[in-house]
C-alpha cells in the first residue's frame, strides 16, 4: 500500500484525562517495527473494560490514551521479521499476546502470556511503548491495541489472522467480551451436561457465559441481574430461569440454594464487583462447587469466608475465557460462521467513530449490550 513505511495521520479518541469525555483527535501513526503490525480498524465495540480505566481504574500513569480492545480490521502494512501476515489479511487484535514462547504459552493449563503488557503494567493497562503522538507528546495504547483510532500498531504475537469472508462488524466482538464470557464456562468453570448454573450479570459478558452454558449441556440456567428488562434477551442465549435479587428480602444465594437443594453447580460472576463475587460464591453447593470470577477490576478486595472452600468448594479467575489468543480467536470466528455461536444477538446500537461517546453513555446507563462503532471502511 502506498502508507506502507510511512507515518499515517488519521482520526482517533483520545482519552487526555480520567473520568472526562473523549476528543476526537488527528494523531500520527508511526510505522511497524520489528516484528509488528500497522492495522486498519473497520470496526469496534465498546467493552466495559474501556469504561472501567476511564471511571473507575482512573490511574493517571495510564493516560492520555486511545481505549478499546474490541476491535477487527485489515493489515495495512508490516514490519520486518513479520512473515505469517501480509497487507489485506483480516485480522483482530488481541488485547492478550500469545508469544508461543514462554513458560505459560507452553503450558495447556493457562493461556497467560509473559510478553503480553499485562505482566508488568495491569495497573496502567498499557505498555509504556506507543507508536501513537497527538499534539507532540506520546499517546499510549490502551491494552496494547487500542481500537477506537483509525490505524493502530500491534505486535504479530497479538494479531490473529481471520477467514477472508468474516464480516468483521460482528466478529470484533470476539477481540474480549464475547470470548470472555462463553470461554469462562466452557473453559474455566468446564460446565457439565446436565448441570445447574448461575451466571450474574447479564451484560455482554454475561449473556455470553450463558451462551458458553447452554452449549455444554448445561439443564439449567438462572440469569441474575436487578435490569428485568434484559430477561427476554437472556432467554435467547438459553437462560432457563430468572432472578432479580432485588425482588427478595433474603441474599440470593439463599434463593439459589432454596431453588436448586444447596446451590448451583457452577456460578461466574461477570459484573466486576466484589460483593457480586462473594455471592456467586456463596450460591454454589458444597463439596463440588465450582464459581468462577470474570467481571474485571483491580481497585477492591475481595473475601469469603474460609468454610467456603474448606466445604468442598473452588474459587476461581478467568480471563479472555481461558482461551490461547491466536490458537483460538480463529477457530471461533469459524464457529461463528457454522451457527456453533451468536454474534449479531449481541448487537443493540451502531454508531460512528465520532458518537464514542454517546456509546459510552448508552453502556454506563445499561441501555446497551454491545454498540460497534464503524471506524472506516
Amino acid at each position: 500500500m502506498a502508507t506502507a513505511g510511512k507515518v499515517i495521520k488519521c482520526r482517533a479518541a483520545v482519552a487526555w484525562e480520567p473520568n472526562a469525555p473523549l476528543m476526537m483527535e488527528e494523531i500520527e501513526v508511526a510505522p511497524p517495527q520489528e516484528g509488528e503490525i500497522r492495522i486498519k480498524v473497520v470496526a469496534t465495540g465498546v467493552c466495559h473494560t474501556d469504561l472501567y480505566h476511564l471511571f473507575e481504574g482512573k490511574d493517571k500513569r495510564g493516560f492520555p490514551t486511545v481505549l478499546g480492545h474490541e476491535g477487527a480490521g485489515v493489515v495495512e502494512s508490516v514490519g520486518p521479521g513479520v512473515t505469517d501476515f501480509k497487507p489485506g489479511d483480516k485480522v483482530i487484535p488481541l488485547f492478550l499476546s500469545q508469544c508461543g514462547e514462554c513458560k505459560f504459552c507452553k503450558c495447556p493449563k493457562t493461556n497467560m502470556c509473559d510478553c503480553s503488557w499485562s505482566s508488568n503494567y495491569h495497573d496502567i493497562m498499557s505498555d509504556p511503548t506507543t507508536r501513537f503522538t497527538c499534539r507532540g507528546q506520546p499517546i499510549l495504547q490502551f491494552m496494547g491495541t487500542s481500537t477506537f483510532s483509525e490505524y493502530t500498531v500491534i505486535n504479530q504475537i497479538a494479531v490473529a489472522k481471520i477467514v477472508d469472508d468474516a464480516p468483521l462488524d460482528r466478529v470484533c466482538l470476539l477481540g474480549c467480551g464475547i470470548a470472555t464470557g462463553y470461554g469462562a464456562a466452557v473453559n474455566t468453570a468446564g460446565v457439565t451436561p446436565g448441570s445447574v448454573c448461575a451466571v450474574f450479570g447479564l451484560g455482554a459478558v454475561g449473556l455470553a457465559a450463558v451462551m458458553g452454558c447452554k452449549n455444554a449441556g448445561a439443564s439449567h440456567i438462572f440469569a441474575v441481574d436487578i435490569n428485568e428488562q434484559i430477561f427476554e434477551k437472556a432467554k435467547i442465549f438459553g437462560a432457563t430461569d430468572f432472578l432479580n435479587p432485588k425482588a427478595y428480602n433474603k441474599p440470593i444465594s439463599e434463593v439459589l440454594s432454596e431453588m436448586t437443594s444447596g446451590g448451583v453447580d457452577f456460578s461466574l460472576e461477570c459484573v466486576g464487583n466484589t460483593e457480586v463475587m462473594r455471592t456467586a460464591l456463596e450460591s454454589c453447593i458444597k463439596g463440588w462447587g465450582v464459581s468462577v470470577l470474570v467481571g474485571w477490576t483491580d481497585v477492591k478486595d475481595f473475601s469469603a469466608k474460609p468454610i467456603q472452600l474448606i466445604s468442598g468448594k473452588t474459587w476461581k479467575g478467568s480471563l479472555f475465557g481461558g482461551f490461547k489468543s491466536k490458537d483460538s480467536v480463529p477457530n471461533l470466528v469459524c464457529d461463528y460462521m457454522t451457527g456453533k455461536i451468536k454474534l449479531d444477538e449481541f448487537i443493540t446500537h451502531k454508531m460512528s467513530l465520532e458518537q464514542v461517546n454517546d456509546a459510552i453513555n448508552l453502556m454506563k446507563t445499561g441501555d446497551c449490550i454491545r454498540c460497534i462503532l464503524n471506524i472506516s471502511k
